[in-house]
């Protein structure tokens, strides 16, 4: 058999899982029906023949017959049209289904052959996908979390809402290896900077990237979705607090040894002051014993210059005890130009090592304020040893510094250090353990001299001072008055 006879075509046509239903171009009544059709709506042909649109179709304005004469009359002029048609069944059920109306040609006649299949099925499986579809995208976007997947390349081919949202709207389709801060791409569990190239959602304010816990997978889904996934969330609160804590635990252990030093520098100066004694009675001794000739007068005065230098040792040995000596381990009330005075041999010393001139504006009002001693002590000699050093880089003519007190505009007592040098440092992180101008310097007494003055509850700042130089200066809460 080489051809495909005119009967053979009505068996094809009953063994389509499609229904067909077929409708006189000019009247549309049905004139013939498959068996599909027949099993899904419940009719025979000859049951269906006499039935028009609102026998067969849904209740509903939507259905109306007027709408389905006009959809298979744009068939018969156009040749074919589509449409979704809810169909009634015998049973009062009812289908929703993808139509398509034809115009076919017969040698008889013209005939609208519909051609439909039920997809309420498939409806519900699209609505199901588009529900799930809607939760999983209110689920990505309210992710603290990123995920980005990236090709071979490195490219962004997925970002999720959450992605976008920390590290900006340029991230899907870019290079990913330009938000990276500090090297490559991840390849592994760990804490990486990010931040959206030219500054945006992934900085912080002052323009320092975030820092993020990253892990690295490698995802394949179906074909359209493989390479390196990403998934990361912001911990540069918890990357501070660390931060945080391990200047706090430098900051106790340079008060434990600074407490140390003092145990040791009392011993030393109990211990040096007895042979410094020992040696000034000795000298004296000796200038007794001596004659009235020339040679006695030379080495008088050999003698008497050994004495002033012993003197200078204990007075340096007496102001080192009495300072260490107020090592105390709570806070008690006193006056801050005092703490400034007991501090002010020891700046001075350390300007005279450098040729540098240092003037003291202090108030004579009491300045009564409640803090450790040695502390704030510790806190005056560091600003004006960084002053000091400061201007030692300076030509000898210009070399001063200056240290005042005065109260404090907003009530307390403040005590600035002036200089005349190359200036504040720029930008806001002195006191943050990390600047130093000194050649050789750690930057830890600023962060410490920060770490102490809040601690009293006060606060401590540099700025520019006038016409050049920098101007440090702390202020202490108020007290009462010292007595």
């Amino acid at each position: 058999m080489s051809t495909v006879e005119p009967a053979d075509f009505r068996a094809l046509m009953q063994s389509l899982k499609y229904c067909v239903l077929l409708h006189d171009a000019d009247t549309y009544e049905i004139l013939w029906a498959n068996r599909a059709a027949c099993d899904l709506l419940g009719w025979s042909v000859d049951e269906l023949k006499p039935l028009k649109a609102p026998d067969m179709s849904r209740n509903a304005r939507e259905y109306s017959r007027e709408l389905g004469l006009r959809w298979l009359g744009r068939a018969v002029e156009d040749g074919v049209s589509a449409t979704e048609w809810c169909y009634r069944a015998k049973s009062g059920e009812e289908f929703l289904t993808e139509a398509i109306a034809i115009r076919v040609d017969l040698p008889g006649r013209t005939v609208v052959m519909v051609q439909f299949r039920d997809i309420a099925e498939e409806m519900a499986v699209r609505r199901d996908l588009c529900r799930t579809e809607s939760r999983l995208r209110t689920f990505l976007g309210s992710l603290a979390e990123g995920i980005v997947v990236l090709d071979d390349a490195g490219r962004v081919v997925f970002a999720s809402e959450s992605a976008v949202r920390q590290l900006g709207e340029g991230l899907r389709g870019a290079d990913f290896a330009d938000y990276c801060v500090d090297g490559p791409i991840p390849a592994a569990e760990g804490r990486y900077r990010f931040a959206a190239p030219g500054g945006g959602p992934g900085e912080a304010p002052g323009g320092v990237p975030r820092w993020y816990a990253s892990t690295c997978q490698h995802i394949e889904i179906e074909s359209d979705l493989r390479g390196r996934m990403l998934l990361f969330y912001d911990i540069t609160d918890r990357v501070r607090a660390e931060e945080e804590h391990r200047r706090e635990t430098q900051h106790l252990d340079h008060l434990a040894r600074y407490n140390a030093m003092g145990d040791m520098a009392m011993a030393i100066a109990h211990e040096v002051s007895q042979p410094l004694a020992a040696a000034y009675n000795f000298v004296e001794g000796a200038r007794g014993r001596l004659g009235g000739g020339d040679g006695d007068a030379s080495v008088a005065w050999g003698l008497d210059n050994a004495a002033r230098q012993i003197e200078r040792a204990r007075r340096i040995l007496g102001s080192l005890r009495s300072y260490v000596g107020r090592l105390e381990q709570s806070e008690r009330l006193t006056d801050l130009g005092a703490i400034v005075r007991d501090c002010a041999y020891f700046i001075e010393l350390r300007a005279r090592e450098h040729s540098v001139a240092v003037s003291f504006d202090l108030t004579d009002e009491l300045l009564p304020v409640r803090c450790e001693n040695v502390l704030i002590g510790q806190v005056i000699m560091n600003l004006a040893f960084n002053a000091v050093d400061e201007m030692a880089r300076c030509p000898v003519s210009e070399r001063r510094v200056c240290v005042a007190t005065r109260p404090a505009e907003d009530g307390g007592a403040e005590v600035s250090v002036r200089d005349w040098g190359q200036g504040p440092p720029p930008g806001d992180r002195v006191f943050d353990g990390v600047f130093t101008s000194k050649e050789n310097g750690s930057g830890i007494g600023l962060a410490l001299s920060h770490r102490i003055i809040t601690r009293h509850g006060g606060r401590i700042d540099a700025g520019p001072n006038q016409p050049h130089g920098a101007v440090f200066r702390f202020t202490l809460p108020e007290a009462e008055e010292v007595g």
